[in-house]
């Protein structure tokens, strides 16, 4: 039996915690300057344009100072701030629990589209879980792709599953992922999508609200650039797209998306897994 002991995390008092974890503290006011002070950077792709948000540098500063680049933090220091990561959106999460509540009546008096746009997020899990099982990820995979992972899909999967479960592993490194590359991509899909012509930017608008205000913002400006004479309308529907997206997203993942993940993960991985390529790795080193 091992005699290391296990780390927790827990303090007696505040002063405890910031007497051992200020390093964390101290780096992210830094990286908040940092990347405030940068802003926005838009850059114009054919007719649309994709964006860089500082939520983009400040995760590329925070993977630079890690365990395994500059060394800034060790391992430990990255356990403690992972523990952190839902108690700073708890604000968030609240805000959206008391918006959903005092909107029932907007959501049930919407029109169909607006009803029924929260669900064209199921898609993703039935994409996505096939192709987490077959680069071997586990229960991970119920984490990263029930959802595009963002605060109160987190919150809810730590609430589910436990903060210290595999299931929040991936839910937290799709979220870290989706804040690096989500906003790049969003911008470039609208772009690709809006310069077909097959979809109407009003559509196209609402589609841009999924539940993520900075793709919002970059899939939308993209789109106002393909099609300036409608822009206050894509602006208008994209808000109205993010704020239903908000509001029933969190009904719709609880109650739908994470039990069918589940589910769907225990009836696909005995069939797949067994063709993961971490296990066709490990096969061929033997």
């Amino acid at each position: 039996m091992s005699g290391k002991k296990k780390e927790t995390y827990v303090y007696g008092s505040l002063k405890e915690r910031f007497t051992v974890e200020w390093k964390i503290f101290v780096l992210a006011f830094v990286f908040i300057l940092i990347a405030d002070n940068i802003g926005q950077i838009k850059i114009p792709v054919g007719k649309g344009m994709f964006i860089l948000f500082p939520i983009f540098y400040a995760i590329i500063l925070g993977v630079l100072s890690g365990p395994q680049v500059l060394k800034v933090v060790d391992s430990r220091h990255v356990k403690a701030a992972s523990r952190l990561v839902v108690v700073g959106i708890c604000p968030f999460i609240a805000k959206l629990g008391i918006t959903a509540g005092a909107n029932i009546d907007t959501i049930l008096q919407s029109g169909p589209v607006l009803l029924l746009h929260g669900f064209g997020n199921l898609l993703g899990p039935l994409l996505a879980l096939p192709v987490a099982i077959l680069l071997g990820m586990k229960r991970e995979s119920i984490g990263a792709c029930h959802s595009i992972n963002r605060e109160y899909h987190m919150a809810l999967i730590n609430n589910i599953y436990g903060p210290d479960s595999a299931e929040a592993r991936g839910s937290l490194s799709i979220y870290i992922v989706g804040g690096m590359v989500g906003t790049i991509y969003f911008g470039l899909m609208a772009s690709v999508v809006g310069m077909t012509g097959l979809f109407h930017p009003q559509a196209l608008g609402l589609a841009s609200g999924v539940g993520a205000g900075i793709m919002m913002a970059s899939s939308s400006a993209s789109l106002c650039a393909i099609y300036p004479e409608w822009a206050d309308t894509i602006s208008a529907m994209a808000s109205v797209g993010e704020t239903i997206a908000g509001i029933t997203g969190m009904y719709i993942t609880m109650f739908i998306a994470i039990p069918m993940t589940d589910k769907l993960y225990k009836f696909l991985e005995p069939k797949l897994g067994k063709m993961a390529l971490k296990n066709k790795k490990m096969e061929e080193s033997v």
